[in-house]
């Protein structure tokens, strides 16, 4: 093949695969602290492509959730600490949280099987759900969904996919966009440039979704300005 499009937990994989076919990542969390580049700037080997930025996003996703519950004080996370940049995420988002004066509690999970335990172990210590995302979170978040509203939380989620399952609201990247820009560096690559002089960038489309339903179900009324500034709004 001429060239490796992938992104998220699998890319990883495609680095161990290969140090000579040119890889392109859509979307990754953190590529240096991931070690799939050397440098934003100059990425140095065979791999470049998009970074998400996600854990910056960490804080935004805080304020706009309170927003909808101006009384947050205690907030849970789910996360998949086997993957490192949802790890990283998870200690973003604790920071954000003791900036804004939030208790934490961290639901840690590592398979599908500990989702429900997770959620059995809150009793109570939570007021909304920050979800951090990865492929198991992502394959598991009509569960997570459905979950978290049995327990009456308002979530935070990163994707529109999530919104659509369930989830109140979501923040983040447009992954759309990002596989569209993917494909001008396969382009390039195609054309003869190479992946270690091709600067990774970020992303320039954001999108706020929200889930009325949802927020009819919690009992929660959304402010008018937020849903005006709303990409998109589901009912």
């Amino acid at each position: 093949m001429d060239v490796i499009v992938t992104g998220g937990n699998a890319v990883a994989a495609a680095k161990q695969a290969t140090s000579v076919i040119p890889i392109v990542f859509a979307v990754a969390v953190d590529p240096v602290g991931s070690g799939f580049v050397a440098s934003l700037a100059r990425p140095g080997g065979n791999i470049t492509g998009l970074s998400l930025q996600q854990p910056d996003l960490a804080g935004k996703r805080l304020v706009l959730l309170r927003e909808v519950v101006p009384g947050l004080r205690r907030l849970a996370i789910i996360a998949n600490v086997e993957y490192p940049a949802a790890a990283l995420e998870l200690g973003e988002v604790q920071a954000a949280a003791r900036a804004l004066d939030i208790d934490v509690v961290a639901l840690e999970i590592r398979r599908a099987d500990d989702i429900v335990p997770a959620f059995e172990s809150l009793k109570g210590r939570a007021e909304a759900l920050y979800v951090a995302a990865d492929a198991l979170v992502t394959a598991n978040r009509t569960r997570i969904n459905t979950l978290a509203l049995g327990a009456r939380l308002p979530t935070m989620s990163p994707y529109r996919e999530y919104v659509e399952t369930g989830s109140l609201m979501s923040y983040g990247p447009n992954i759309t966009d990002l596989f569209h820009r993917a494909a001008e560096y396969v382009d390039k690559i195609l054309r003869g440039a190479k992946p270690a002089d091709l600067p990774v960038e970020q992303p320039t489309k954001f999108d706020l979704v929200i889930n009325l339903t949802t927020a009819k179900v919690l009992g929660l009324a959304v402010p008018p300005m937020l849903l005006g500034r709303a990409d998109e709004v589901i009912e």
